[in-house]
């Protein structure tokens, strides 16, 4: 029954898209990135694009891209390539875009997509992580001599680079809230500190221990805006995104324990509620309007379009409670789903981790001391470290269907 009823609100989601002018690519572009680690593939859009299907390597050398329900404008321009990218295509397909780019293959690099804050662009981000010496003189890359056309339907073939290209090498840690966003605040405890405390404390045994590069959103008490978290996050190369906040349920001092999310559709009106709750702190940021279009429909079309990413998230998720519930006995509150903003924008798997209600004075007290934050720290370090080892075993994640 539940699948039938999805299926009826996709249906009715892509008549009432067809009914309306689908996002037009405008322009192709490239530019180096200002941090001059690599470049950006800005795609120039008319208006806001539902959906896309992250990056994915088709070999060693070939990246292809996917924007749902988009068409190339008459005029389209095709800047010359940059940087990396040797040649690329473009080709309309069902109603969707396949962009495919060729890259040199003295250069190795890392890929991900994420929205511009201030268009309707599409930027894809190649970050260099390796380049033949013989060719990087005066640290600038190769330029292309000339584009190429590629064969759209080559079949994908192995490669042991593009299994490189993917190990868990970067997790990237939100601590919830901050600055003039306090969150929840109970019992003398705010949300902001301990969120922040459990981060760099976890931070440090991913790093110590595991071996993995660290990236925060934020290492000190500072505001940073929902969308801006996931580009952050995206910008970094994140493998994995783990937001870290802590609950309230106002007028009730019995409840407890801690649940972790992933981005979905909420089942139940204690999911809806604390999803409300957190994305309520866009009111503060300089242009809530930019969520607008984070609506159920479009929720819909993402959780189709990223669900290889979404199952990954499902399966960190159990991990986590599972590690609280064994390991610090905490009450295992379930996995469960909801439209948190700051997920919308990870180009990656990510989790939204509860970790107690600090309307209960007792949890509000361990949450709030040092061997209660290394507690959770270590829990949420040793279901990453479980997830970290399932993860390496696929290395044709990114490329799944």
């Amino acid at each position: 029954m539940r699948a039938a009823l999805l299926l009826l609100l996709i249906g009715c989601f892509w008549e009432s898209a067809w009914a309306h002018a689908l996002p037009r690519v405008t322009r192709v572009s490239f530019a180096p990135r200002a941090d001059q680690s690599g470049y950006v593939i800005r795609i120039h859009t008319t208006a806001h694009v539902g959906a896309y299907q992250e990056p994915e390597w088709l070999d060693a050398h070939r990246l292809q891209f996917v924007l749902y329900y988009t068409e190339p404008a008459p005029d389209l321009q095709h800047d010359p390539p940059q940087g990396p990218v040797r040649a690329y295509t473009i080709e309309p397909r069902d109603g969707h875009l396949i962009f495919q780019f060729e890259l040199d293959e003295r250069v190795t690099v890392k890929a991900a997509a994420y929205r511009d804050r201030f268009s309707t662009d599409i930027l894809v981000g190649l970050t260099v992580v390796q380049t033949d010496p013989t060719i990087a003189e005066g640290g600038r890359l190769p330029q292309p001599a000339q584009a190429r056309t590629v064969a759209l339907n080559k079949q994908p073939t192995a490669s042991p680079r593009v299994a490189d290209r993917w190990h868990l090498d970067t997790i990237v840690i939100d601590p919830g809230h901050g600055g003039k966003d306090p969150g929840a605040v109970a019992n003398g405890v705010r949300e902001k500190d301990v969120t922040l405390a459990v981060a760099l404390k976890l931070g440090e045994y991913l790093e110590r221990l595991l071996g993995v590069r660290v990236v925060y959103t934020r290492k000190d008490d500072r505001f940073v805006g929902l969308r801006e978290r996931g580009r952050i996050a995206n910008e970094a190369g994140g493998k994995l995104f783990i937001s870290l906040h802590c609950n309230a349920l106002p007028g009730n001092r019995r409840v407890h324990g801690a649940e972790t999310y992933f981005l979905g559709l909420h089942k139940t009106e204690a999911a809806r509620r604390v999803m409300e709750r957190e994305n309520s702190v866009v009111r503060l940021e300089e242009d809530p309007s930019q969520y607008d279009h984070f609506t159920e429909q479009e929720l819909i079309l993402m959780t189709l379009a990223q669900s290889a990413y979404l199952r990954k998230s499902e399966k960190l998720a159990m991990l986590v409670q599972e590690q609280f519930a064994r390991r610090v006995g905490r009450v295992n509150r379930g996995v469960k789903q909801a439209g948190f903003y700051v997920l919308w924008s990870a180009s990656m798997p990510a989790i939204l981790v509860e970790l107690g209600f600090l309307t209960n004075p007792k949890e509000a007290a361990f949450l709030k001391s040092k061997q209660g934050q290394a507690y959770m720290a270590s829990a949420i370090f040793r279901a990453a470290r479980t997830f970290k080892e399932h993860y390496e075993r696929e290395p044709a994640f990114p490329a799944a269907r």
